[in-house]
């Protein structure tokens, strides 16, 4: 018998909804768990209002819309770039956080949910992760040139992390955040959490099922969203060619992390079936791609 509390809310271009266990064993005061529920979601409302590249007035459109001087950002803000910053290095480029106008040009500049439509102009020359300047000591960040910032890839990852950062001394909790997931303890039911990784290819159907606890799982798949009027150009990119990834069509990591696991599954995706799998086992987590003709690429352990 469980006693269990759920919430979702719509934020960050998706539902996210919070599931919170409470068993007999180890019973909460159920206004506790709901004012824990109430600041896990404020952090999804605090990291859209900061990293959202649709709203003029976000941190960072604010931060986009200065090149050449130093900006004091947040500590969120300094993180989510320095993690992004790694990946793109990681990645020779594959990845980059600088493509947001590139997005813009193929269609992808207006919120998936609430239809806002936003355009910030053409850069003068070819941007990449190399035009972000990160000042550690003074938590700050140079733009070296005119560019659009896109954290689409982490900053929804991070805000799994800090929710779930509020959820651990209930134990066992879900958090799904339009697919990225973190998964604390036991379900309902007292065993790991099942989740179901997405067939790319036959709607409705799964092409695995995990048992995971205390982990999050993150997806990215070539189905998830597509530019107006097209059937193939999907959001993620391999910013080397400017053009949309291919080879890969889902890349599902678990990680500790939410907004490791979410950034390396896109990173993994735009790098291709073989350096892309590289990358997840560099950073000793687990990981799947399906490539494009349905081929299974795993780590050992990613059933486990």
């Amino acid at each position: 018998m469980s006693d269990s509390l759920v919430e979702s809310i719509a934020v960050m271009g998706t539902v996210v909804t919070i599931h919170v266990v409470g068993h007999d064993t180890t019973p909460l005061d159920r206004r506790e768990r709901q004012d824990g529920v109430a600041r896990a979601l404020a952090w999804f409302r605090e990291t859209n209002d900061r990293c959202s590249r649709f709203d003029p007035a976000s941190e960072l459109s604010r931060l986009s819309a200065q090149t050449g001087v130093p900006v004091a950002v947040s500590p969120m803000m300094f993180e989510l770039l320095r993690f992004a910053l790694a990946l793109a290095v990681e990645s020779d480029g594959a990845f980059d956080p600088t493509v947001g106008r590139r997005m813009e040009e193929r269609g992808f500049n207006r919120e998936y949910r609430s239809g806002t439509l936003r355009r910030t102009g053409a850069s003068s020359r070819e941007t990449c992760y190399r035009d972000v300047m990160l000042d550690e000591a003074s938590q700050s960040v140079t733009l070296r040139a005119p560019l659009t910032l896109d954290l689409g890839a982490v900053a929804k990852g991070m805000a799994v992390d800090l929710a779930a950062r509020e959820l651990l001394r209930f134990r066992d909790f879900a958090i799904d955040a339009g697919g990225d997931l973190y998964l604390g303890g036991r379900n309902a039911e007292g065993r790991p959490w099942s989740v179901g990784v997405r067939h790319p290819r036959e709607p409705g159907q799964l092409i695995e099922t995990l048992r995971v606890s205390d982990a999050a799982v993150c997806t990215s798949g070539d189905y998830e969203r597509t530019a107006p009027g097209e059937s193939v150009a999907h959001h993620i990119l391999d910013a080397r060619a400017g053009e949309t990834a291919s080879g890969v069509a889902s890349v599902t990591v678990r990680a500790a992390s939410a907004m490791v696991a979410d950034g390396l599954a896109t990173a993994a995706f735009a790098l291709g079936p073989v350096d892309g799998l590289a990358l997840i086992q560099r950073h000793a987590v687990e990981g799947m791609l399906i490539t494009s003709t349905m081929e299974r690429l795993a780590t050992p352990g990613f059933t486990s």
